[in-house]
């Protein structure tokens, strides 16, 4: 029972490093990604390979997965620039069946639906059994230093001109501000954040397949987002942690579902998220922590006799 919360924990932390991400694009800048299991993946991926056929540190496969993805969702996120912004939904959505496609397929990279098995943990075999927990505890240090990083450019003159670009892009950009940098440099943050969140999913399980990045892990962390409060970096990682909980609690609540069967119980187990997620909602349409806009700071005037 304790490996299992343990698991649980880890999971939801996990998931709240991918709605920190999103928050960043989506509640700061008020960018649609689509794609984010495709820069999951590509952490994952990139991890697991320079650790298992490159036999580098597990802590180098972390760093090489932040920069991988945030070099991919920097090509992603340029090659719109000459498209309207709803197009953007639509292209990282197209990477990221790309890349679970070219996971699938080049088995002389990723050895396709096999997927990559031995992924190394950091001191699993000295560990043992008390592996989970040390990995949580490695998990909620790296949480963390995200949860700090995101409040930080959320309190920052850079934060107000993303909610500002959010708002209303064209009067931002009258203001003097570089849109399509700000923009740049957001989602290739937020890709990266998304390519580390990959790379210590792989290292904790051990073992990844195209068949685990599947678009449902975006619209888990789109819900999270918007059930936890849109905009504010504590509401993204509580509403992880709450839809991580939903997701367990219904999959023991439909085992006392009589008559059913397995596909059944499978779908009745959306439709209890789905639900549970309709009601937050409705009783609290901005999240359970909604954002609060901080004040600008004023400038100070000195006195003149």
């Amino acid at each position: 029972m304790l490996n299992y919360l343990l698991f649980i924990a880890t999971i939801g932390g996990i998931y709240g490093v991918l709605a920190l991400g999103l928050n960043l694009i989506w509640g700061g800048a008020g960018m649609v990604n689509l794609g984010l299991a495709g820069f999951f993946a590509v952490g994952a991926y990139v991890s697991a390979l320079v650790t298992t056929t490159g036999h580098l540190p597990i802590p180098v496969g972390w760093l090489l997965a932040l920069i991988a993805g945030g070099i991919a969702g920097l090509i992603v996120v340029l090659s719109t620039t000459r498209l309207r912004e709803d197009y953007l939904a639509i292209v990282t959505l197209g990477f990221a069946e790309v890349v679970r496609l070219v996971a699938a397929n080049e088995i002389w990279l990723t050895k396709g639906s096999d997927g990559i098995s031995g992924i190394p943990g950091p001191g699993k075999a000295a560990l043992g059994a008390s592996f989970n927990a040390a990995y949580l505890v490695i998990l909620i240090v790296v949480l963390a230093v995200v949860f700090v990083l995101m409040r930080r450019i959320d309190r920052s003159p850079y934060g107000r001109a993303l909610r500002a670009i959010r708002e209303d892009a064209q009067v931002a950009q009258v203001a003097g501000k570089p849109v399509l940098r700000f923009k740049a440099q957001a989602f290739a943050l937020s890709a990266a954040v998304a390519g580390l969140a990959g790379a210590l999913y792989g290292h904790f399980t051990s073992y990844i397949a195209p068949d685990l990045f599947l678009p449902l892990i975006t619209v888990y962390i789109f819900l999270s987002v918007a059930a936890g409060g849109i905009g504010n970096p504590a509401g993204a990682l509580v509403g992880a942690y709450l839809v991580m909980t939903l997701l367990e609690s219904a999959r023991f609540l439909v085992e006392f579902i009589p008559y059913v069967t397995a596909v059944q119980r499978a779908a009745l187990k959306e439709l209890l998220i789905a639900a549970a997620l309709i009601l937050v909602l409705r009783l609290m349409p901005r999240g359970l922590l909604p954002e609060r806009i901080p004040r600008a700071p004023q400038p100070q005037t000195g006195e003149t006799s």
